[in-house]
C-alpha cells in the first residue's frame, strides 16, 4: 500500500537522526584509535565515517524541504530535494576518495608502522559490526519507504564497511610486520568506493533529469482494455521511484461525444494509478484519430 508523503518524509528523517547519532560516534571511536595507534588507515576511516554523519545531516536538512507542499513556484512539490540531497552523498564520497587515497599514499611513501595491539583490532571489529547493522537498517527502511537518499545513503555506508575492513587486515599485517600494508590496503578499496559514488551520482542525475521511470509499452499495455481508446502514444514518465508522473496521448473515434471521452481517459487514469502504485499524477491528453489514420 503507497505511504502517505507526509508521514514517509517524516519516517526518513527519523532514520536519519538516529543514523547520524551511530555514524558520529564510530567516527569519533575510530579517529580516537587511530590517533593513538598512529595508523593512518585507521584514521583516515574515522574521516570516511563523518562523512556518513556528514551526509545524514545533508538528508536531514534536504527532508525538511522535500516535505513542503507544492505551491506556486513548485507545483509538482518538492521531492526533488531528495534526490539532489543523494548527488550530494555522491560527490562526498568522491571527497572522501581522494582524502584517502593521499592518506593511503603518504602513508606507502614513508613506511609507517603503526601500533597495533588486539585492543585496537577488536575494537575496530565491533564498529565493523555496527556499520553492517546500520547499513541493513538503513537500505531495509530505504526500501520499504521508497527513498532514494535512504538507499543511496545505505550505499555510502556500505562502502564505509569495506573500508574498516580493509583497515582490519592492514591491522593485522602490521602485527604480523608487513612493510607498507598501512597505506597499500586503503589503497586497494579506493575503486570499489570510487565505484559506490558514481553510480549514486548517476542515479541522482538521473532523477534530475527527469530520466524515464517506467517502461512506455508496460503503459500502453494497462490501457489495452478500455474499448474506447485507439491507441497510446506520447508516454513519459519522471520523478522520483516512489513519486512517479505520467502523461500520455490517447487516439480516440472522433464520432465520440466529449463525456465518452473524458470517461476513457479518467478510465485510462485509474486504470495506470492501479496498476503502479508510484505514480501519484496522470495527465492524459484526448486526440480525435479515424480507423483509417
Amino acid at each position: 500500500m503507497p505511504i502517505d508523503l507526509v508521514t514517509r518524509n517524516a519516517a526518513v528523517r527519523r532514520v536519519l537522526v538516529w543514523l547520524l547519532v551511530a555514524n558520529w560516534a564510530v567516527a569519533a571511536l575510530k579517529v580516537a584509535l587511530g590517533l593513538w595507534a598512529r595508523s593512518t588507515a585507521m584514521t583516515a576511516d574515522g574521516l570516511h565515517s563523518f562523512i556518513d554523519g556528514g551526509s545524514n545531516v545533508v538528508g536531514l536538512v534536504a527532508m525538511h524541504y522535500a516535505n513542503q507542499p507544492a505551491d506556486e513556484e513548485h507545483p509538482y512539490g518538492h521531492q526533488k530535494f531528495e534526490a539532489l540531497a543523494a548527488l550530494a552523498i555522491g560527490v562526498m564520497i568522491g571527497m572522501g576518495v581522494l582524502e584517502l587515497g593521499q592518506v593511503a599514499f603518504a602513508a606507502i611513501v614513508r613506511n609507517v608502522h603503526p601500533e597495533v595491539g588486539p585492543e585496537s583490532i577488536a575494537l575496530m571489529v565491533g564498529t565493523l559490526v555496527v556499520n553492517l547493522l546500520v547499513t541493513r537498517y538503513e537500505k531495509r527502511e530505504g526500501e520499504r519507504l521508497r527513498s532514494s537518499l535512504l538507499v543511496a545513503d545505505a550505499s555510502h555506508t556500505l562502502s564505509d564497511v569495506y573500508v574498516t575492513i580493509s583497515v582490519i587486515v592492514s591491522l593485522l599485517l602490521s602485527w604480523l610486520g608487513v612493510g607498507r600494508a598501512d597505506g597499500a590496503v586503503a589503497l586497494g578499496v579506493l575503486v570499489f568506493v570510487a565505484w559506490t559514488g558514481w553510480g549514486i551520482i548517476k542515479q541522482a542525475a538521473g532523477i534530475l533529469a527527469d530520466m524515464r521511470q517506467i517502461d512506455p509499452q508496460r503503459v500502453r499495455d494497462a490501457c489495452a482494455g478500455v474499448p474506447e481508446v485507439r491507441s497510446v502514444r506520447q508516454v513519459r514518465s519522471r520523478g522520483l521511484e516512489g513519486s512517479v508522473y505520467v502523461d500520455l496521448t490517447i487516439d480516440v473515434d472522433p464520432q465520440l461525444t466529449v463525456q465518452k471521452a473524458h470517461d476513457a481517459a479518467d478510465q485510462v487514469e485509474r486504470l495506470i494509478t492501479t496498476t503502479f502504485p508510484e505514480v501519484v499524477e496522470v495527465l492524459v491528453h484526448v486526440e480525435p484519430r479515424s480507423s483509417e489514420g
